[in-house]
């Protein structure tokens, strides 16, 4: 016998007026992202919203299932996660100058450049080229900051420098 999870729809508590959470979103679901799009002004960010708040419904399991109104608790979590997300893109507007890189630096574009290629290498090459090149350790220090031996770290070296070059030349 197959067993559905149920909530109760609104103010009333009979045991018939319980519903499913596929019926809740049935019934409301439409009108949620209107909704939400009256408030945020863009209908695929006010479906977002409305789904967003569906997973979170879904995953709050029987606390969900307890409420007296869900409708009105998918809209508070929707417009809840609309002002997270809304703060979160003021915030970073607010320090987005300060993580721009400057170009009036001399050099900078060409240690963009090196970085650049740098991220296009295979993680174990990146970090001893990294480690040796900008850190300046030495291939002992290396090979126990990562726990590997010499060998290997002189072999990643050499792949590494080899692999950096064919990516900065294909750059060129």
């Amino acid at each position: 016998m197959e067993q559905r999870e149920t909530l109760s729809l609104g103010q009333e508590s009979s045991a018939d007026s319980r519903w499913t959470l596929q019926e809740v979103f049935d019934a409301s679901y439409r009108r949620l992202v209107v909704q939400l799009y009256a408030v945020v002004g863009n209908a695929n960010e006010a479906e977002d919203l409305v789904q967003d708040a569906f997973v979170r419904a879904s995953a709050s399991g029987a606390r969900f299932l307890r409420v007296d109104n869900p409708e009105a608790w998918l809209r508070r979590t929707a417009i809840n996660l609309h002002r997270n997300r809304w703060r979160k893109v003021r915030n970073f507007s607010r320090i987005r100058p300060k993580l721009e890189t400057r170009s009036d630096l001399p050099g900078l574009d060409e240690h963009l450049i090196v970085v650049d290629a740098l991220r296009r290498l295979p993680e174990p090459q990146r970090e001893v080229l990294t480690l040796h090149y900008l850190a300046d350790l030495p291939v002992l220090e290396i090979a126990a900051t990562l726990g590997v031996p010499e060998g290997t770290v002189k072999s990643r070296l050499m792949r590494g420098r080899e692999a950096l070059a064919a990516v900065l030349g294909d750059e060129e």
